[in-house]
């Protein structure tokens, strides 16, 4: 493709997010709009300011005579890894929300028809452009902090009623997949994208308050060593009552300490390194708004751009396939250690 090409992206999926990556390809002068699908009616999505075809199935759309070179995945989860096989099936690229998908076996089947049809796959995990992300991961990658002896994540936010409406897929476990896969996947890809893999899995899980609006937990404790070196351990919740408490990581290395912290690690808190000075970061943007509750960070103009470099051959996606697979992977193995004790209940 060509530098004076326009990149021709399709949208599945017109929720919040879905608007969001409209709104942002609509902004980037190398990217063109063309599309959008949905279960539900133009109107009812409240996307009549997107003068493009809109279609009620992603059949729909792949069968149609429009030019489509990129179709974004922003459909519930369970939908995920069926959807961006049939896109790579009609020789598209897919940008797919997270999760990549809720099984790490149909994640390899997207990585496999992507490269039978030579096109890529990048997965939404934009809290890696977030100042505070992006500077961590370069004290890490540069050894400033050592040996990493303990990492801590703690995710604490308020998912209620306001949430979890009856009769939608979120809470569901076909369609939604679980806590960890829809409100914490992308603190658990900074880790790995930090720190690699992990194993030694130990863990608690209780669900609070969600017993008539979700099919699973809502809090856990789950411990476990890096392969890399260092032992870690993750905290969950959406149990928090009112708003959104914090997502923070600690980390304690042989230099010294770190804290990211703020509603999704978008503050650094502490940062005690010896023989280091923290240099001035520039300001987060903030979390996506879905009126009662708050998200992760609103970058998904980053993501965009990524995917026109990427596809233009500038650079590399920001987050890959396999990096999306490792993310769910990591996922099911914890989910693992909370279904063998529920069966021992």
């Amino acid at each position: 493709m060509s530098n004076s090409e326009k990149i021709k992206f399709a949208v599945v999926g017109v929720g919040h997010i879905g608007k969001r990556h409209a709104e942002m390809i609509r902004r980037e002068d190398e990217a063109e709009l063309v599309a959008l699908a949905d279960v539900r009616s133009q109107k009812e999505c409240e996307a009549e300011s997107f003068d493009v075809p809109f279609f009620n199935s992603i059949e729909e759309l792949l069968k149609s005579d429009i030019d489509i070179d990129v179709v974004n995945i922003c459909t519930p989860n369970g939908l995920h890894a069926e959807q961006a096989l049939l896109s790579l099936k009609h020789k598209m690229h897919v940008v797919c929300e997270k999760p990549m998908g809720l099984k790490k076996d149909a994640c390899e089947k997207i990585i496999f028809k992507a490269l039978q049809v030579s096109r890529q796959i990048f997965c939404v995990m934009q809290n890696r452009y977030s100042p505070p992300s992006e500077w961590i991961k370069s004290i890490v990658t540069d050894g400033i902090l050592g040996d990493i002896y303990m990492v801590q994540l703690n995710c604490y936010w308020n998912r209620d009623d306001r949430y979890y409406k009856k009769g939608g897929w979120k809470g569901t476990h076909d369609l939604d997949g679980g806590t960890l896969f829809t409100q914490f996947s992308h603190f658990i890809d900074i880790m790995y994208w930090l720190f690699g893999d992990i194993d030694n899995i130990e863990g608690k899980f209780y669900d609070f308050n969600h017993k008539s609006n979700t099919d699973f937990e809502d809090s856990g404790f789950v411990s476990f060593d890096f392969v890399n070196g260092g032992m870690g351990c993750l905290n969950y919740s959406t149990a928090v009552a009112n708003q959104n408490l914090e997502s923070s990581m600690t980390i304690v290395g042989q230099n010294g300490s770190v804290k990211i912290g703020g509603q999704y690690m978008n503050e650094v808190e502490v940062c005690d390194i010896k023989d280091y000075e923290m240099p001035e970061l520039k300001a987060s943007n903030p979390a996506n708004d879905y009126g009662p509750y708050k998200g992760s960070a609103a970058n998904h103009n980053y993501v965009i751009k990524n995917v026109i470099d990427g596809i233009k051959g500038r650079t590399a996606p920001t987050t890959n396939a396999l990096e999306g697979l490792k993310v769910v992977e990591i996922i099911e193995r914890i989910y693992k250690v909370r279904n063998e004790k529920l069966k021992k209940k």
